[in-house]
């Protein structure tokens, strides 16, 4: 049978494919992971939405291992709940929250910058309340609740450490330096005996501890001068001056450690140190702090 012309014409006619129909490959969500607090982030993003660390900009680790904190941009926004930071200025940085409906955070009265008319306070609860005025240390933690915007402020040069926590973890952070904290997050205190001036009648050191249980938080810390932090290993040791720690993971443990200086006709000092033990991060200030209840 033989096969005329037109019709092998129409026969090596191209096929034509409906692009629409076919199934295109779905692009792999990219996301980019905060190397300061490990969130996950849009790839696009340039601040990280949980801790307002900058994402293109690399950590810097001395060859000690410490690493300073993220310089937060002025006016970079964090998340949390359904509310929202913003860190402004850099001398003396001021973190302002605008607190949705049905959240909360606790903080110390006195660092309270302005809040809106509409925003109510109240006063959080505390076990152990005689023990914190005895030691100093404010028995009275304030609440504001949202809708509403609130901002604090420290009366002192440093910087702000934005330190969201996953669940399940805990935080040691030593007294008076705790700006805010939201409302999901327990809050309580725990004294370390024998730092510092205990031996001249002085009370030791008091650290505020916030624990999550099954839901995320945000705690805001003001460090005095900057903030550097460092990851301890299993097992591994530093000594740090009790006026330059700032906070630590609860699976790091804290001891005392005296140590002789000079000799001779006076007979010399003891130095108080506090030796760190890891796993987990330690942070520190570079300006060195003792209130009065070490």
């Amino acid at each position: 049978m033989r096969t005329s012309a037109v019709e092998f014409a129409h026969a090596r006619k191209p096929l034509v494919i409906n692009e629409a129909s076919v199934p295109r490959a779905v692009e792999p969500f990219e996301r980019i992971q905060c190397q300061w607090c490990q969130s996950m982030n849009d790839k696009a993003a340039r601040s990280c939405a949980a801790c307002g660390a900058p994402l293109d900009i690399r950590n810097v680790v001395s060859e000690s291992g410490w690493r300073e904190a993220p310089r937060i941009r002025d006016m970079t926004e964090i998340h949390f709940n359904s509310s929202t930071c913003q860190v402004e200025g850099e001398i003396v940085p001021t973190a302002e929250i605008n607190l949705g409906p049905g959240d909360s955070i606790f903080f110390e009265h006195h660092v309270m910058l302005w809040k809106d008319q509409n925003v109510p306070l109240s006063v959080m609860s505390l076990s152990g309340g005689f023990k914190r005025l005895f030691a100093g240390m404010p028995f009275m933690i304030s609440v504001a609740s949202g809708p509403g915007r609130i901002a604090f402020s420290r009366d002192a040069a440093g910087e702000l450490v934005v330190l969201p926590l996953h669940p399940g973890m805990e935080l040691d952070v030593r007294e008076h330096a705790f700006l805010l904290c939201s409302h999901n997050i327990n809050y309580s205190f725990v004294r370390v005996k024998g730092l510092s001036n205990i031996l001249f009648g002085g009370q030791g050191m008091y650290m505020d501890r916030f624990v999550t249980s099954d839901v995320p938080g945000l705690v805001i810390l003001h460090g005095y001068g900057n903030v550097l932090e460092r990851r301890l290993g299993p097992g591994e040791s530093i000594m740090v001056e009790p006026g330059a720690f700032l906070y630590k993971d609860a699976s790091v443990t804290m001891d005392v450690e005296f140590q002789r200086l000079g000799g001779g006709f006076f007979g010399g000092v003891n130095m108080s140190l506090a030796k760190m033990t890891g796993p987990g991060r330690i942070g520190i200030q570079s300006m060195y702090v003792h209130h009065k209840t070490e």
